[in-house]
Order: structure tokens, then C-alpha cells, then sequence
């Protein structure tokens, strides 16, 4: 008893001169808060339900908030922002439409729609001018989205870049992060019946595929997130958000791009619908039953908070920042 004693003394020590704080951006917004950005040190945007989009101003500490006319009924689940002022968001469920705008939100212009009663997209991921957008399986098919020119045109790729789906496989809308841009590959994270590290490279004819040992088997569970330094070493997260206090097996680490998988020896404490790097050794990750913190790669967690959120944002400045369902917006400061 005292070896194991002292063996989680010196796991947790590192968390015991850290602190946090939890600063209050925006509170009782009525959307649900899914989609999450930043853009450089100058603006925050966020989107959600009801239409809602948000831009917050670092500089005077304002809001501008949005109900997009025509789209009041939208649910908007992820959003880029290229500048201060430039922006694209995308909805869930069917009609599906991606709307982008130039002047800080004031107008929006609809460059994509698909009224496919099928159709239901997840994740946009962008790195510069190109990105993807990730769609549900139709025909046992993921569908994708590709824009070059920072979203203000789309093609679909979906016969291009064909990603199979097994029977019930799908993704997850829940915090625009299933999907990753590395390089000249496509990271992807599913769940359902099936949970899967599906890597696509975007330049060769090739796709494989790496089954994820995480909590699956049925339509609300999965992975939800996935976040990787590299091509090799990285994090998925996930569960069951039906029973989002239950952490038995929520949580995956890689150091070889999937091909094996650990779990962390003190994990996260229940469904986690997001993680991030905020360094090489700092994770964070939310979800409807709280935020935990990790110092040493992922190894070990410790929970911050029991507020519910859905999406988290790091800054390229390092900066956290927290969105959630129930229209809030915090800063998350940690203190050594």
C-alpha cells in the first residue's frame, strides 16, 4: 500500500502547484454552443443553435452577437475564422448549408446547400486556404467536402477520396474535432457500432484504417475527438454521451499513429466530447460531465471542473477558451 502511495504521490505532484481560473466570456446566449474559433489575438467566434454566431473582441472585451436571418432554425456546429472579420460556418441535419461571411457577421452568404434528407455533417478542418468538410456515411460512404479557396467555394469529393464506412460507423457532430489535417493526411475519428482511426492520404490512393479499443458498440458512442502532435503520437476521447459520468473506457493514447493504443494510468472522468494540445505535455478535455487537465501527455488526468461543455479552443498564443450548451463562453487560465 505505501509503493502505491507514493507512486500516485509523485503522478498527481505535478498538479498540485497548478491552479485555474475560469473567467466568464458570455453567459445564458440561447444557443447551444458546438462550434469554436479564434483568430490570432484579436477575435473569438463561436456558433451553435437558433442560428446563433458570436464574434468577441480581445481588444474591448465586446460581443457581436448574431441570429442569421433566414437561418433561425439552423444548427451551426463548427466555424473557421480567417481573420477578425472572415469566417465560415456549418450546420447539422438536413438541409445542410455552409454560409461564410467578410464583415464580422453583419452578412452571410450561403455558398453550399444539400437538401439530401441523408445528409449530416460533422467537422470542418481547415490549414490555410484548403480544408475539408466531413460528412455522415451515405451508401456506406463518409461524405467530403473540399474547399481551396478558404471556403468561399465547395466540391464534393466523396468518390475522389473514398472513405468506407462499416455498418453503423459513423461520426460525431458534438465539437467539430473528429477530424485532423497532418501534412498530406486525413485524420479521421469514428464511432457507433464501430470505433476507428481512419487515416486517408490525400495525395496517394491510400486509406487505412486502425480500430480504436475505446467504448463502442452502439449509435451514441465512440470517439468524439481526436488530437495528434504529430502522425504518430496523439489522443482520442469519446464514450458514451448518454452516460456521460461513466469513464471506464473513454479515453485512448497513441505513439505510432494508431497502430497501438494505451490507456492513460488515472483517466478522464467521464464522456469527453473534445480534446486539445495546449503543449507537447498540457492536454484539456470537456464534455457534459466536466474538464480535466493533464501535465505529463495524457497519462494522467485531473478534473478542473464539473461545469457541462462542449467544445474547447487553444489559441496559437496558448490562450483556452470553453463553450457550451448552455450558451456560455468561459477563459480558462492556468496557474503554475
Amino acid at each position: 500500500m505505501k509503493k502505491i502511495s507514493f507512486y500516485l504521490f509523485f503522478c498527481l505532484l505535478p498538479y498540485l502547484s497548478w491552479s485555474q481560473e475560469f473567467t466568464d466570456l458570455a453567459t445564458q446566449i440561447q444557443s447551444s454552443f458546438r462550434g469554436l474559433d479564434s483568430y490570432k489575438n484579436q477575435a473569438i467566434w463561436v456558433s451553435g443553435s437558433n442560428g446563433q454566431v458570436g464574434r468577441y473582441l480581445l481588444s474591448s472585451k465586446t460581443w457581436q452577437w448574431t441570429q442569421v436571418k433566414g437561418y433561425e432554425k439552423f444548427d451551426f456546429r463548427d466555424i473557421v475564422a480567417f481573420s477578425a472579420k472572415e469566417a465560415v460556418v456549418v450546420s447539422a441535419g438536413s438541409p445542410a448549408v455552409i454560409l461564410r461571411t467578410t464583415d464580422a457577421g453583419k452578412n452571410w452568404k450561403e455558398v453550399y446547400r444539400n437538401e439530401d434528407p441523408a445528409i449530416f455533417l460533422d467537422d470542418m478542418e481547415f490549414t490555410g486556404k484548403h480544408g475539408y468538410i466531413l460528412g455522415d456515411p451515405i451508401g456506406g460512404q463518409f461524405q467530403l467536402l473540399e474547399s481551396k479557396n478558404k471556403g468561399k467555394t465547395w466540391k464534393d469529393v466523396t468518390d475522389e477520396i473514398p472513405l468506407i464506412a462499416e455498418e453503423g460507423e459513423a461520426a460525431f457532430a458534438a465539437s467539430g474535432s473528429s477530424m485532423q489535417m497532418l501534412n498530406d493526411w486525413l485524420y479521421i475519428g469514428t464511432g457507433g457500432k464501430v470505433a476507428s482511426l481512419m487515416k486517408r492520404n490525400l495525395k496517394q490512393n491510400r486509406l487505412d484504417v486502425q480500430d480504436a479499443p475505446i467504448w463502442s458498440g452502439e449509435s451514441g458512442t465512440g470517439i468524439f475527438s481526436i488530437a495528434f502532435l504529430n502522425q504518430r503520437v496523439g489522443v482520442v476521447v469519446g464514450g458514451n454521451y448518454m452516460d456521460d459520468k461513466n469513464n471506464s473506457n473513454n479515453i485512448l493514447l497513441t505513439k505510432n499513429g494508431g497502430l497501438s493504443w494505451e490507456k492513460p494510468i488515472t483517466p478522464v472522468f467521464g464522456y469527453r466530447s473534445c480534446v486539445k494540445y495546449i503543449d507537447e505535455n498540457t492536454l484539456i478535455a470537456t464534455g457534459t460531465s466536466g474538464t480535466d487537465l493533464s501535465l505529463d501527455g495524457g497519462m494522467n488526468w485531473k478534473k478542473i471542473s464539473d461545469a457541462s461543455f462542449n467544445v474547447i479552443e487553444v489559441s496559437k498564443d496558448g490562450q483556452i477558451y470553453l463553450a457550451g450548451s448552455n450558451g456560455n463562453v468561459v477563459k480558462v487560465d492556468l496557474i503554475p
